[in-house]
């Protein structure tokens, strides 16, 4: 049976299940990775798995319920969890160790509408909930369906005056939603820039798109990842706010996969001025927050080659 827990629990100010600690603070350099609550033919993990390379990590994915803004989280059986209090008991594990867990909001089959004040409300309140009965500290917003950026900023500002200074917020947009500043997505990460984290955009599954030169770029190159970088880095993100996001192996994305060489490159590129390709960044970006991956089960199956490539290096990075 799955575990279900909404937001009849908002706003009793109990927390019913695991203990609150105070999160531990994101580090300057961060590697984020998606875990799977589900089985699709990559590695099954439990939380207690996932490579110690993570700092952040992004439970996938909170479900909608029929209140609108409203979500729920619903453990899968196919995980192998025989409690919803073992899951708690790793959460607490991961967080005694330094890392952050997000509930993220979304993904390509999730679709959560947050388009009026009501809604708003609905969210925040069910997200906190969450946080306090699971232990989250914080959410992932991964909306693949549009968002409405006036109702979305309303919702993550409630979130915030709830959850206090220690929550975690994250984004993991599409390349055509940070295109531009005026395009929803983009202008949400502004309006709450006071308190995000970090915009991990999707750089997969995209196929061509213009870089802040206005040059096209095709996705699996390291312009890609910097020219498209640099359209957040120069649209008003803190280049702590940016980070790279890629497929773990090519199984974990339809397309986009890079080598994590690629990705090293692109790190140093925005950083260090070093290991450009074509296009090369009128300045360096040494905050960069660093990269972010699809997913921690799909890294895994490949033999953990992604972040024992990746963490590394986004660590070291200046």
């Amino acid at each position: 049976m799955a575990v279900v827990v909404t937001a009849a629990l908002a706003g009793t100010g109990i927390a019913t299940g695991a203990p609150h600690a105070e999160p531990a603070a994101v580090p300057k350099h961060a590697l984020t990775g998606y875990w799977q609550n589900f089985n699709n033919g990559a590695t099954v993990q439990k939380l207690r798995d996932v490579q110690a390379q993570y700092d952040i990590i992004a439970v996938s994915f909170a479900d909608s319920t029929a209140t609108p803004g409203e979500i729920t989280f619903n453990l899968d059986p196919a995980v192998g969890y025989s409690s919803a209090a073992d899951f708690k008991a790793d959460i607490k594990s991961k967080k005694d160790a330094g890392k952050s867990v997000i509930l993220s909001i979304g993904g390509e089959k999730g679709n959560v509408t947050i388009n009026s004040d009501a809604s708003a409300t609905a969210f925040a309140n069910s997200a906190h909930a969450l946080m306090q009965e699971y232990g989250f500290d914080g959410v992932d917003i991964d909306l693949e369906h549009g968002v409405n950026s006036a109702y979305l900023t309303k919702a993550l500002r409630q979130l915030s005056a709830k959850a206090g200074s220690g929550l975690v917020l994250t984004m993991a947009p599409q390349t055509i939603d940070m295109q531009s500043t005026s395009n929803e997505y983009f202008k949400t990460a502004l309006a709450v820039k006071d308190i995000l984290t970090v915009v991990n955009m999707q750089y997969y599954n995209s196929g061509s798109m213009l870089g802040c030169d206005g040059k096209v770029y095709s996705q699996g190159s390291v312009d890609f990842l910097t020219a498209l970088a640099c359209i957040q880095l120069e649209g008003g993100l803190d280049p702590s706010q940016v980070g790279i996001g890629v497929p773990a192996s090519t199984r974990a994305a339809g397309s986009g996969y890079v080598d994590p060489s690629v990705v090293k490159n692109a790190l140093d590129c925005l950083t260090r001025g070093t290991g450009c390709g074509t296009f090369k960044p009128t300045k360096t970006y040494p905050g960069l927050r660093g990269a972010m991956t699809w997913s921690t089960n799909w890294d895994a199956t490949a033999g953990n080659a992604w972040s024992d490539a990746v963490g590394p290096h986004v660590h070291n990075l200046p």
